[in-house]
């Protein structure tokens, strides 16, 4: 697990940071955690699907948009290749 030093970190955000991990019931390097991983973790996990499709949404494609490519599409399946 990695570890991290905070140097310079003021008196009164240290005074701040004990008081909050408190009223938490944690200890401070706990609180710090906590406080981070809030900071940089998402809090739900973002999935590529959902995205793209708000991205569709917002940009205004719909399903006819997208017939466009079952005509042009090769139906004919895929040669494997070969190795001789």
């Amino acid at each position: 697990m990695a570890m991290l030093t905070v140097r310079n970190l003021p008196e009164d955000v240290h005074r701040a940071l004990r008081m909050q991990a408190a009223l938490h019931g944690r200890s401070t390097e706990a609180e710090v955690r906590h406080i981070l991983a809030l900071a940089v973790k998402p809090q739900a996990r973002i999935r590529l699907g959902d995205a793209l499709a708000a991205l569709s949404r917002d940009m205004g494609l719909t399903n006819e948009d997208f017939e466009v490519f079952e005509r042009v599409s090769d139906k004919a399946p895929a040669t494997p290749p070969g190795f001789e």
